[in-house]
């Protein structure tokens, strides 16, 4: 074991975590300005999300993890969509458009209400990413505003994208759990 305070060079590791078989996900960049590292790394976590749950039928999408918890990587997609067209479409751009798998006498609908076909539910979220990017696209700037409905203050752009990362790499923690439940499949 190295003294802590010793000045022998730090040792580059052999082993790193394993990578996803077939991972075709762009990284990103190392360099860059801020809107460019915050855009490319919720498109990364996206990316990863969906990694995550392919190759697995509708039945292993659907299926909850560890009782008492409800959440499954079907629910995951609908809450994500729900994500999705909340923060951008409905409070940054103040679009008036229906909530997604939530309602105020089913507030946990996207996960506990799985009838409904889990493709269907991959292109509701691939919908609302689309439209998402596309906003942030004709931003000008981060500093771009719209109003929080909790508050009715404003909440900049720069502050959702830091949400939705932090968003995305929560529930692709979860993710992770369920995909290694479901059939032992690991990695980063």
């Amino acid at each position: 074991m190295t003294d802590p305070g010793s000045d022998a060079p730090t040792p580059t590791p052999l082993h790193y975590a394993p990578r996803w078989s077939g991972d075709t996900r762009e990284a990103p960049p190392d360099t860059g300005g801020e809107r460019e590292a915050l855009v490319t790394s919720l498109d990364w976590l996206r990316s990863t999300f969906e990694l995550k749950c392919e190759g697995l039928t509708q039945e292993q999408l659907s299926e909850r993890s560890v009782p008492p918890s409800g959440m499954s990587l079907h629910g995951l997609v609908r809450h994500l969509a729900g994500a999705e067209r909340w923060w951008f479409r409905t409070q940054l751009s103040g679009e008036n458009v229906p909530l997604l798998y939530y309602s105020d006498d089913e507030p946990n609908q996207d996960f506990d209400d799985l009838a409904g076909d889990v493709g269907e539910a991959f292109a509701v979220w691939h919908e609302e990413c689309g439209r998402s990017r596309r906003i942030v696209e004709a931003a000008e700037s981060l500093d771009v505003t719209g109003i929080r409905r909790s508050t009715g203050e404003p909440v900049s752009l720069r502050r959702i994208l830091l949400h939705m990362i932090e968003e995305y790499a929560r529930h692709n923690g979860h993710a992770d759990l369920l995909r290694e439940r479901i059939d032992g499949a690991t990695g980063r």
